[in-house]
């Protein structure tokens, strides 16, 4: 068989590919919204910092610089709620969610910092939010340091002696975003996550839709091979795949969002294309393993869930045990995170990205080869 007539048999079945897409209205309308209203929601997530948290005050000292340290409570970062002194009402409120904090400052606060003594404060922290229970403290921690160094300074100046504190000079620079804007990083995440979810599900979806109606021996008994209907289904689902991708990064994340694309469209859009084609290996070995719909929805919850989690969007690969960065190693998704903030971000090109594009590239090979090995065998 010709070259020509091959590609031409590969483009009849791609054409098939997207018009049975456009016909199923429930997974038309699941890979519009993926790609814009998601990613938009994801914008507007919960952002990893205190923004009006709500604390509760009591203060019993009532006294110049207990009033001058409520005040040094930043309103962009906390609400203030002055309480009065009753265990009960404080603990009610805590357990309701009304406050997420108690600072309790107490009777002689004053007159021990005047006399260089440490006052014992009290912050009660609800912690069912890890890390908004550990930003809540250490904010309320450092604003506290800050307030009794000035105290401790204003003294010494007072006195006419030499303030002796020990000081650091810390000069940052915060590189690729400037701003620590969250919804960047959130929005970003969430387009690998779908993206991720659609190079999986779609090309299974799309030979698992092939067994249901049982159209899949129909075409085997063509004049099609094997690895043409299981290429034609995956190059057909990463065009779908590589044009949302076009709208949900154009669009939604530098339109609406704010998002910058610092590197080139060329090089992201061609290793969307390659991460795409690579992740569609295993969505064709997922397809291998289910009789219908439901069971390969299963299997690629039960593939995409350990991918997301592990691959550097929502946790750090470093914080993890060796044992589990070796496993996470056999993730495409692993250098695909790495190679998107590399483009988008800080504007990487491919002398930098090419060595995780190539091991990318090889684990797609290796799924590929299974999954098209597994595929024949099913129907010999």
């Amino acid at each position: 068989m010709s070259l020509r007539r091959w590609l031409t048999q590969v483009s009849a079945l791609m054409t098939k590919e997207w018009k049975q897409l456009y016909r199923d209205r429930a997974l038309l309308s699941f890979v519009i919204f993926i790609f814009t209203l998601d990613i938009l929601l994801a914008s507007g997530a919960p952002a990893l910092d205190l923004k009006q948290t709500p604390i509760g005050i009591i203060d019993r000292d009532h006294s110049a610089l207990s009033r001058e340290l409520i005040y040094k409570l930043p309103a962009q970062q906390f609400t203030v709620v002055p309480m009065a002194d009753q265990d009960q009402a404080v603990s009610h409120a805590l357990e309701r969610g009304e406050l997420r904090g108690v600072l309790t400052i107490p009777h002689g606060f004053e007159k021990d910092l005047l006399r260089a003594q440490s006052p014992a404060l009290q912050l009660v922290v609800d912690a069912s939010d890890a890390n908004l229970g550990f930003l809540l403290s250490s904010y309320t921690e450092r604003i506290l340091f800050t307030l009794s160094g000035e105290l401790v300074g204003g003294q010494a100046a007072a006195q006419g002696r030499p303030v002796v504190l020990p000081q650091i000079d810390i000069q940052s620079r915060t590189r690729f975003n400037p701003s620590l804007t969250e919804s960047w990083y959130a929005t970003l995440s969430e387009l690998l996550t779908m993206v991720t979810v659609a190079c999986i599900l779609l090309p299974a979806a799309a030979l698992v839709r092939e067994k249901e109606r049982g159209t899949v021996e129909q075409l085997l008994v063509s004049p099609l091979s094997p690895l043409q209907i299981v290429l034609a289904k995956a190059f057909a689902m990463t065009s779908v795949v590589l044009l949302g991708s076009l709208v949900a990064v154009g669009l939604v994340m530098h339109q609406l969002v704010g998002v910058p694309f610092v590197g080139s469209p060329w090089v992201f859009f061609s290793l969307i294309a390659l991460y795409a084609i690579t992740s569609s290996g295993l969505g064709v070995l997922a397809s291998t393993f289910a009789r219908n719909s439901g069971q390969v929805g299963l299997i690629v919850v039960l593939l995409v869930m350990p991918i997301i989690m592990l691959s550097g969007t929502w946790s750090l690969r470093e914080s993890m045990p060796d044992w589990l960065q070796n496993m996470v190693a056999f993730s495409p998704m692993t250098y695909f995170v790495d190679i998107a903030y590399g483009v988008l971000l800080k504007g990487s090109d491919m002398a930098v990205l090419w060595p995780k594009a190539l091991k990318m590239s090889l684990l797609g090979l290796a799924f590929w080869a299974l999954g098209v090995y597994r595929f024949q065998r099913q129907f010999r």
